[in-house]
């Protein structure tokens, strides 16, 4: 503990820099993994190719796509640019399958009857089938939300500066309360994520809400 308060404004900044690390390519691997979902969906031909091809991603040992991106982006190897490129990939691996399995848990019923009232493809998309698909998509957000906090710690091994640096601090010092702080910090933050996406998704479904209270 007191090692912990002694070192508080480095873990508040290492925090901030794993969060942003671990958060923004959650954002974006969600927003790529949509239009791929929903073609997955779409075009049932492309499912398998789509889930089997894009979950291969997430078999790259992170270690070695850290190492491999700088000669493919043209980044130094230091900058966070490619850990949020990386992060981004895992995430869309994990989310493509989520996001074509939640639009398919949409009732064949309910799409027939938005497409009766006369709901275009595009409208009914973001006012039916996306919002009735949340709660699954939620759930596959929130293991990948775990899972990219995990992940970004590896960072550390090519100098990116993230809360993994505690590890390979004590590791080196074989002084085990850095990498106690950093078990601990890692944790909290996905407990964070996990906490955000739930609320999000609470707001986004009032209706499960309203049949809860009726149940």
């Amino acid at each position: 503990m007191t090692w912990f308060i002694d070192h508080l404004g480095e873990v508040w900044d290492l925090g901030r820099q794993h969060a942003v690390l671990a958060g923004l390519p959650l954002l974006l691997g969600l927003l790529i993994a949509l239009p791929l979902g929903w073609l997955a969906r779409r075009f049932r031909w492309l499912y398998a190719p789509f889930t089997a091809g894009f979950g291969l991603l997430y078999t790259i040992p992170s270690l070695a796509l850290f190492v491999i991106l700088p000669l493919v982006t043209g980044r130094g190897i230091l900058d966070p640019f490619n850990v949020i490129v990386a992060m981004t990939l895992y995430t869309v691996a994990l989310l493509v399958r989520t996001v074509a399995d939640g639009l398919g848990s949409v009732p064949g019923a309910v799409t027939n009857a938005a497409t009766a009232m006369g709901y275009t493809p595009g409208k009914r998309f973001f006012a039916v089938e996306l919002p009735l698909a949340v709660p699954v998509i939620s759930a596959g957000l929130r293991v990948a939300a775990v899972s990219n906090v995990s992940i970004v710690s590896v960072g550390t091994v090519i100098g990116v500066q993230q809360l993994g640096l505690f590890f390979s601090d004590g590791f080196n010092r074989q002084f085990y309360d850095p990498i106690v702080v950093g078990i601990v910090a890692c944790i909290v933050l996905a407990l964070l994520f996990d906490a955000v996406i739930l609320v999000v998704t609470r707001l986004l479904t009032p209706w499960l809400r309203a049949t809860g209270a009726r149940a």
